[in-house]
């Protein structure tokens, strides 16, 4: 596998926008308090994610593919937490 210089660029994106997940994760799981989290966009958020994750397993494309299995186990988690503690 070669990773070009438009690869590297979608992995630091792909980074920086899976970083960002991080907090939201730390804090539902050591607080519980989901009341501020909506189950809606949680639900159609996590189901995009799982689908740009296939889209970029379809088009062999590892940043789309690392990056959004990474931020899909994330938002999936914080997902669980809000349907569990519902």
């Amino acid at each position: 596998m070669q990773l070009t210089s438009l690869d590297a660029l979608g992995f630091v994106a792909g980074a920086l926008t899976t970083a960002a997940f991080v907090p939201q994760v730390i804090k539902s799981w050591t607080s519980r308090d989901l009341s501020g989290i909506s189950l809606r966009m949680y639900g159609l958020f996590t189901t995009g994610v799982a689908l740009w994750l296939l889209y970029g397993i379809a088009l062999g494309s590892w940043p789309v593919i690392v990056c959004n299995a990474i931020t899909l186990v994330l938002a999936g988690g914080v997902l669980y937490l809000k349907v569990s503690h519902l």
